[in-house]
């Protein structure tokens, strides 16, 4: 593989507690081309051309952190990082079957991390590809100008972020719904204490969704249990 412009390395920046023992970060270090240094960072688990953050999550620590509630913290120090930011989730497709977390959690925590965070998710089976999409990346932004253009978009932090997940975990409820929920009644339980009525005032919920979300907030957990 060659070299970026003008015959000069890609440069890759690894932080020190993701390069032990790394196969990833070694194939990364044997392609033609690449410029592989290791070093404590801020943010995230590769620094790329000194104009991207990357932060690396096989797809079991991803769904405990989202079932730990901890994925959105992460996600907002990583979209207030001066580079532009970037997630790979590494995993064959069985993987998302065995931590015990809903399709629409996980469907809503990358739609929040994408659209709330403007963080693009990028999805990778194994190390190898993992390698080779970073490489890809690290290309594109070599062959760029220096700067970073960040796109304009709303970004989530902190205690929204966590009430935009709790709102996703409803049906029919993504992000982009759930923070017109929260900006239409201020809180999460002024969300579960609107009538069907008042639900439908919301730009994208029809009587369907807002029936469905007012049977989700009220329903006895009991059964859930079982």
């Amino acid at each position: 593989m060659g070299a970026g412009s003008a015959g000069q390395a890609i440069r890759i920046w690894v932080d020190d507690r993701e390069a032990r023992g790394s196969v990833l970060v070694a194939r990364l270090a044997e392609m033609a081309g690449v410029s592989v240094a290791v070093k404590r960072l801020r943010t995230g688990d590769y620094l790329i051309e000194e104009k991207a953050v990357l932060e690396r999550k096989r797809v079991p620590d991803f769904l405990e952190s989202l079932r730990q509630g901890r994925l959105f913290a992460q996600a907002s120090r990583l979209a207030a990082s001066p580079c532009r930011p970037f997630l790979i989730l590494e995993g064959k497709p069985q993987e998302w079957r065995q931590a015990g977390v809903t399709r629409e959690g996980i469907q809503g925590a990358l739609v929040a991390l994408a659209v709330g965070f403007g963080i693009p998710v990028l999805r990778s089976q194994n190390e190898d590809e993992t390698a080779r999409l970073i490489l890809f990346a690290a290309r594109q932004l070599h062959s760029t100008s220096r700067t970073v253009i960040r796109r304009p978009g709303r970004r989530i932090h902190g205690k929204r972020a966590r009430q935009v997940y709790i709102l996703t975990g409803v049906p029919s409820v993504g992000a982009a719904r759930a923070l017109r929920l929260l900006d239409r009644f201020g809180t999460i339980e002024g969300v579960m204490a609107a009538s069907p009525e008042a639900l439908t005032e919301v730009e994208g919920i029809g009587t369907k969704t807002a029936q469905k979300i007012h049977w989700a907030v009220h329903e006895s957990i009991t059964p859930y249990l079982s």
